[in-house]
């Protein structure tokens, strides 16, 4: 826990004379976390008269509450104990949460919810999700995974006109499932790209595609005509198992499908016999029930599916742009201004 009254504030994008109040503390899986996270920014957290450390805390327990009973502002990331309501009445001062992450509604408890100001940072956790889609859109068009397995296999020259006839990106059509913040991304960054963009959301309007520059169509049509399809929504209860047998089986013959969102927006089970019998492409960053996949899976084997571990979000160097994010919010916390990515009014 941090009190920090600076009359010369030394934070990214501080006035250097207006005074800073609060009460703070880091709440995730781990210290190394939050150093990956802040970097430099981490010590300059520390940096306050009279307290020699910021504390990083990885669970709720008697001596937690002792030390963060009067903590105002709790600066959250992957693996942070949940706040329920438990907690709350644990930490009455409590008003603010400040997320290294998504939405907070996995880590806040529904009726604490209202009771809190909160943000998060998946705007810019947006950013990497959707690059990595853009690339893996690019490399499925160009039929580049299928390519490399030819290759090592022949050992020799290759004749790509005569071996991949449809590849490249020009005249493709890509299938975006969701209109979400990654979707709408992904959309911007496809723009300098010769490629028909298709979307299926069923809360967008027409007149929300046209701006977009989308043709939105039902789930069904978006599936049978895409080369690539890219998924893009929430995991909620509309949305589990969205893609399932049906879905798949409207796929195209060596189409590719791509998700980067939440394993269980897939029937796996129905992908996995797809996959297997060699008709399609997957490209899976997220995988459901299992993440990992059992030792013991088929789907290890696959020659047809690129599978990475969970690796579409910021990793390494893009955490630092996400702490970076995380400390202008706190900066803007402790000044009493209005939070950047401010998702329920404060108590």
């Amino acid at each position: 826990m941090t009190r920090v009254d600076v009359p010369q504030a030394t934070r990214a994008g501080a006035d250097v004379d207006e005074p800073m109040t609060g009460r703070y503390a880091v709440a995730m899986s781990s210290h190394d976390l939050a150093e990956r996270l802040f970097g430099p920014d981490l010590e300059m957290l520390r940096r306050a008269p009279g307290i020699p450390e910021l504390p990083v805390v990885t669970t709720f327990d008697d001596e937690t509450f002792a030390r963060l009973a009067d903590v105002e502002i709790l600066v959250t990331g992957w693996g942070a104990p949940a706040i329920t309501a438990d907690v709350l009445e644990r930490l009455p001062r409590l008003s603010t949460v400040i997320h290294a992450g998504g939405g907070t509604d996995a880590l806040i408890a529904s009726d604490v919810r209202p009771l809190l100001q909160r943000s998060n940072a998946g705007s810019i956790n947006a950013i990497p999700v959707a690059e990595y889609s853009l690339a893996m859109i690019m490399l499925a068009c160009r039929q580049v995974f299928a390519s490399q397995r030819i290759y090592r296999a022949v050992r020799g020259r290759v004749d790509r006109e005569q071996t991949f006839p449809a590849a490249g990106l020009y005249g493709q059509t890509v299938g975006l499932v969701g209109a979400s913040r990654i979707g709408r991304r992904v959309i911007d960054l496809l723009r300098p790209f010769s490629v028909n963009v298709l979307l299926a959301d069923p809360y967008i309007t027409p007149e929300d595609a046209f701006t977009l520059g989308v043709e939105l169509v039902p789930l069904e049509e978006l599936m049978s005509r895409s080369d690539v399809v890219s998924l893009h929504p929430p995991l909620n209860d509309e949305t589990r198992g969205m893609i399932g047998a049906q879905e798949i089986a409207l796929m195209r013959d060596g189409a590719t499908l791509i998700n980067t969102a939440r394993g269980g927006i897939v029937d796996l089970a129905a992908l996995q016999e797809e996959l297997l019998a060699g008709r399609i492409e997957a490209i899976l960053d997220v995988t459901d029930p299992f993440e990992p996949l059992p030792a013991d899976s088929p789907l290890w084997a696959c020659e047809n599916l690129v599978l990475t571990p969970h690796v579409a979000g910021s990793m390494g160097t893009e955490l630092r742009r996400m702490g970076a994010h995380v400390a202008e919010e706190l900066s803007r916390a402790l000044r009493g201004q209005p939070l950047e990515a401010d998702e329920s009014p404060a108590r």
